[in-house]
């Protein structure tokens, strides 16, 4: 696609070094190219926030599709002073996903084995750097024994995130929601 010259456009969305490799290939080949790399999607939550409604707008937005898709939801901007109902509410609803390789689950694994650990990696690092790991998913195991060997993680959950930490910074691309508590709206 990138050097074909009956292609006259590229249009990419996910990680930022490939990003950089398909506009660059793009471009040199006189292709017209769009090419978005290490997106992060934010849902502001303001104290007057319907907090069921939000919840419930949450965990399909982060979690949906293991959190493996350029649109889902990584991160949560309280506002005010909301944090601490949005999480309880949160930790309760998230109780009850159910993940694994089942017909009715919520989500199923990640996609490989060293994009789980990348994951961790990040999650470690949020943890390391001074966030609080409100809900874990590093040591999840499916119940299904048929399914051990799978790259499960469980949903997880972060507060206290900054826009210094590596975890905010980088796209993390699994189940994870990350919770940055901001005073107002300005």
């Amino acid at each position: 696609l990138l050097k074909d010259p009956r292609i006259k456009a590229v249009s990419f969305v996910g990680s930022t070094p490939i990003a950089k490799h398909i506009y660059d290939t793009a471009s040199n080949n006189g292709k017209r190219c769009q090419a978005l790399g290490g997106a992060k999607n934010h849902a502001l939550i303001l104290p007057d926030a319907n907090i069921k409604q939000t919840v419930n707008q949450l965990l399909g937005a982060a979690f949906g599709s293991s959190g493996q898709r350029c649109m889902a939801l990584s991160v949560a901007v309280t506002v005010g002073g909301v944090e601490r109902k949005l999480i309880e509410e949160l930790k309760i609803a998230m109780e009850s996903f159910k993940i694994g390789g089942q017909k009715n689950n919520d989500f199923g694994p990640v996609v490989s084995e060293a994009h789980k650990a990348n994951i961790i990696e990040h999650i470690n690092s949020a943890e390391e750097e001074g966030a609080q790991i409100v809900v874990d998913g590093r040591s999840f195991k499916p119940k299904e024994t048929k399914f051990k060997n799978g790259f499960f993680l469980g949903a997880t959950l972060i507060n206290g995130v900054t826009k210094k930490m590596r975890s905010y910074k980088e796209e993390i691309f699994g189940p994870v929601l990350q919770i940055v508590n901001v005073n107002s709206f300005e």
